[in-house]
């Protein structure tokens, strides 16, 4: 198989296909990309449970501890005003826990932005070489409708002025044969002609699903965000309440971080399989959709000497016919010129239309030559299997990190609540205001004194 130009497997490719798969039932499964085989899809399924598995466990050791805390700690001593020991432990773990969380927040940011512009590049090879496509089918359609007016109209004139000389007649005949000749030729080059799968709706599907999935995680990037700056603000303030909104925000967040890691697990696993081998199912999936023969497949996707062009024979019958057609016209207009001036306007417009055709004929050429799809077929696996990937690596870290924070953070801030002075309406009131109880009780007793 001959890989896209620019395009080699990574190392985290590579390091990923080699991760053992295996189904429900913990039987072997291979690595190959096969999403249509149950066996592969509960192979990924069961990456994808192993975040669920964790996320039990972290929800059971932090209950767990929870529980412990508050049924296993010594009683206090009644009035006793001084804080635990390692109580200020307790509370610079939770807020290293949060800073490292705000660091993963910035990693997901750039998985995010990385896996956004490796779908994007994905998009924009399908809509270049849809265009590439659509310009095939345009010429084609364009250089034959062109010929078959021009043997409608002024090959028909042509041998109505030249009627009266039989072998002149002939010659204007040939070319009218070479003339269908070439439409019929051309008219086999627009290969994608009414097939079903349009790159286009390709692009636009890609492009729809990944606003959504960019969206959802500039959203969940932000929630974690806005729980670690409240929570670090209700640590400083020492506000019990905010402490206790942010914790039950950080259950919340610790379950959809550990959802993201399974959906991101099972995806870059998927992606890396498909990534070490994409020629095979990019063949028979485009071929299934298409119904194109496998020679036109592999002439555009595969682009080396070992596959021959499918078109070749029609572009050489092509273009000998052409030739042919100028080689006649010139002797038309050589010797039946003199003799029927009236033929001079629809040569010179045949002449025009050659030109013209000859003209297409060469864009087409090279439009149908295997670089330039293959070029997209290439810049579109760079952006899913380079960019996109890395990306949802990023993203895989981004969720342990925050998957970690959240866990530690759980653990950490009621003990932190705890050491919290008690909060009550006393507490909060100003020393000068007069309606204090605390001032009232104060002069009364310097008036008992001064009595």
């Amino acid at each position: 198989m001959g890989a896209p130009p620019g395009y080699r497997p990574s190392a985290w490719v590579h390091l990923l296909h080699q991760l053992p798969r295996a189904d429900f039932q913990l039987r072997p499964v291979p690595s190959g990309f096969a999403p249509q085989e149950q066996e592969y899809q509960q192979a990924l399924l069961l990456v994808a449970a192993l975040a669920g598995l964790g996320l039990g466990l972290s929800l059971i050791f932090i209950a767990v501890y929870l529980i412990r805390f508050c049924c296993c700690r010594p009683p206090e001593p009644p009035g006793s005003k001084t804080p635990s020991p390692g109580g200020g432990c307790v509370t610079w773990s939770c807020i290293v826990a949060l800073l490292a969380g705000c660091i993963g927040i910035g990693i997901g940011f750039y998985g995010n932005s990385e896996t956004s512009d490796g779908v994007s590049q994905l998009s924009s090879a399908l809509l270049h070489a849809n265009h590439t496509l659509s310009a095939i089918d345009h010429l084609v359609l364009e250089t034959v409708e062109r010929l078959g007016e021009a043997v409608r109209t002024e090959l028909t004139t042509l041998e109505e002025v030249l009627e009266p000389r039989t072998e002149l007649v002939a010659a204007a005949r040939g070319a009218r044969r070479q003339a269908e000749a070439v439409a019929q030729q051309l008219q086999g080059l627009a290969f994608w002609q009414g097939v079903p799968l349009s790159p286009l709706q390709v692009a636009e599907d890609v492009s729809f699903v990944e606003e959504y999935r960019w969206l959802a995680y500039v959203l969940l990037l932000l929630l974690e965000l806005l729980v670690c700056l409240f929570t670090l603000l209700g640590l400083a303030k020492q506000s019990k309440w905010l402490v206790i909104v942010m914790t039950v925000m950080s259950l919340l967040v610790l379950v959809l971080s550990w959802g993201s890691m399974g959906l991101e697990a099972a995806t870059a696993v998927g992606l890396s399989d498909f990534c070490s081998n994409p020629d095979p199912y990019v063949l028979n999936l485009t071929q299934e959709e298409t119904g194109l023969s496998s020679d036109i497949l592999s002439y555009y996707f595969l682009c080396n000497q070992a596959v021959s062009n499918p078109f070749q024979q029609r572009l050489t019958l092509s273009q000998r016919a052409l030739a042919n057609i100028h080689s006649q016209l010139l002797g038309l207009e050589r010797e039946a010129v003199p003799q029927f001036p009236s033929a001079q306007k629809p040569l010179l417009s045949l002449e025009e239309t050659l030109n013209v055709t000859e003209g297409n004929f060469h864009q087409l050429v090279a439009l149908l030559h295997c670089r330039g799809l293959h070029k997209d077929y290439g810049a579109a696996l760079r952006g899913l299997c380079e960019d996109a990937l890395e990306g949802l690596l990023f993203l895989l870290l981004f969720s342990l990190l925050s998957a970690g924070a959240l866990a530690t953070a759980l653990c950490s801030l009621p003990r932190a609540w705890a050491l919290f002075p008690p909060s009550d309406d006393y507490d909060d009131t100003d020393d000068d205001d007069p309606f204090n109880p605390q001032q009232e009780s104060k002069r009364f007793v310097q008036w008992q004194s001064s009595i």
